[in-house]
């Protein structure tokens, strides 16, 4: 359960580099890259409930771990997939619905932060997180 609580962004590494080779639109990439992302993460067993809070959106997501479901980016990408474990990270696999092409997410707790680690065409992009 390391992954309850809420979690508010800190910073981002090559963000809006990811942004770009995910196709989106420079605007969107700046407004993006400052979003004010806050994550609130409740887990129960292989349940979650993720409600994603930003200046662009609110939205709730729930899943359980193994089961495929869609997902919209913030942007109108629409993603089906599912997360799963590996060790003590949540591996997300996701295909885009409009061109085949995977997005591979991670999350995991480092110290006290959480790292969401996004792969996309060979970039890989990092949002950091804190309680």
């Amino acid at each position: 359960m390391a992954f309850n609580g809420t979690w508010k962004i800190e910073r981002n590494e090559n963000y809006e580099k990811f942004m770009e080779v995910m196709g989106v639109n420079i605007m969107k990439r700046k407004l993006g890259a400052h979003d004010n992302l806050k994550i609130t993460i409740q887990q129960d067993g292989n349940k979650f409930t993720v409600k994603e809070s930003s200046n662009f959106r609110t939205i709730d997501i729930e899943f359980t771990l193994g089961v495929n479901f869609e997902y919209s980016l913030a942007d109108g990408t629409e993603l089906t997939g599912s997360w799963n474990t590996e060790g003590n990270k949540l591996v997300g696999t996701f295909t885009r619905k409009d061109n085949g092409k995977v997005l591979t997410a991670y999350r995991e707790i480092v110290g006290d932060e959480l790292v969401q680690t996004y792969v996309y065409e060979g970039v890989e992009a990092k949002r950091i997180f804190k309680r």
